[in-house]
């Protein structure tokens, strides 16, 4: 779990530090889901494959290369899911998002209400493990049914991208169930923070959680995973393809990805980046203060060419 202060930190520079360097040349539109019994209204951005040249699209101090409003091109296309990270934004994967549209997919992404950089209300409460698989499971309802994309959609083509806190979303999507009692408690033994408070004094989410057999194939970012068990991460059967870093950071240990791995029961593929901390899968930064920079050595721009087109495959793969 990120420390609060790391969180501040991160959250005040990164509205600042984030522009794109790989151009795209993806569709952008805003959706807006409203609010209903399963969740408050919920903000996103859909991209989706264009024939136009990209422009530049300005947007909470991101430029993304975009052409807004661009006509859908294509049909029967496949839909993946975005679920960013902890007190982040739907733009901070962006450059990924564009790789996929640009590539025949439509791309959605959200903002989690109460877990967003403009508010931080359930970012500290457990009940927001919860709400975030309620909350995909809300945007691929809204791209299915009332979106002006629903007719273009392949209804069995469905995936999944996570990174960080939307990572474990992810997993419980797709049928993952975290061991409150068990994996979490033991791990919150001997740390302090309002999540593990929660935990130790058995103040567990009472709703249900949320599992979306839509979800074919998922690619799993860095995920805050200490709360899985072997047998709780057992009911998955959706391939995945699973990413660490070498150093890990805000909150992510190496360790508990290897261990991650050794207990996925579905056929997935684990890729480590070397020389790499947490921040190295948002979307390129050009300049910015030192929580911006990589590690000496490690070349972020050159590093999203391969991620991307590993994403890319995978999602070719799976979802034919």
């Amino acid at each position: 779990m990120y420390a609060s202060n790391h969180v501040c930190r991160f959250l005040s520079v990164i509205g600042f530090c984030l522009t794109a360097t790989l151009a795209s040349a993806a569709g952008l539109m805003g959706i807006d889901i409203p609010a209903d019994a399963e969740g408050p209204a919920i903000h996103g951005v859909v991209w989706s494959p264009c024939t136009e040249p990209p422009g530049e699209f300005h947007a909470d101090n991101f430029i993304v290369p975009a052409v807004p409003g661009c006509p859908l091109a294509g049909d029967h296309l496949p839909l993946i899911a975005f679920s960013h990270g902890q007190g982040a934004g739907l733009l901070i994967n962006h450059d990924t998002a564009e790789a996929l549209a640009d590539h025949g997919f439509i791309v959605g992404a959200i903002n989690h209400p109460g877990d967003y950089v403009q508010d931080l209300s359930h970012t500290d409460d457990l009940s927001g493990f919860n709400e975030r698989p309620t909350d995909i499971k809300r945007l691929i309802d809204f791209m299915l049914g009332a979106s002006p994309f629903a007719a273009r959609i392949d209804q069995e083509r469905i995936g999944f991208f996570g990174y960080s806190r939307g990572a474990y979303a992810g997993l419980v999507l797709i049928g993952a169930n975290p061991d409150w009692a068990g994996a979490a408690s033991n791990y919150c033994q001997q740390r302090q923070g309002p999540i593990c408070q929660q935990v130790l004094g058995k103040k567990y989410p009472s709703q249900p959680l949320t599992h979306d057999p839509r979800i074919k194939a998922a690619v799993i970012v860095e995920p805050w995973a200490p709360f899985f068990s072997a047998e709780s991460l057992a009911p998955i059967k959706a391939p995945v393809q699973l990413w660490a870093t070498e150093r890990g950071g805000f909150g992510v240990v190496p360790h508990d990805l290897a261990t991650l791995d050794a207990n996925l029961p579905a056929k997935h593929e684990y890729h480590v980046v070397p020389n790499a901390d947490h921040l190295a899968f948002c979307a390129p930064f050009q300049a910015g203060p030192k929580i911006c920079e990589d590690p000496p050595g490690f070349d972020r721009v050159a590093f999203h060419k391969e991620f991307n087109a590993a994403v890319l495959a995978f999602f070719q793969q799976h979802l034919r």
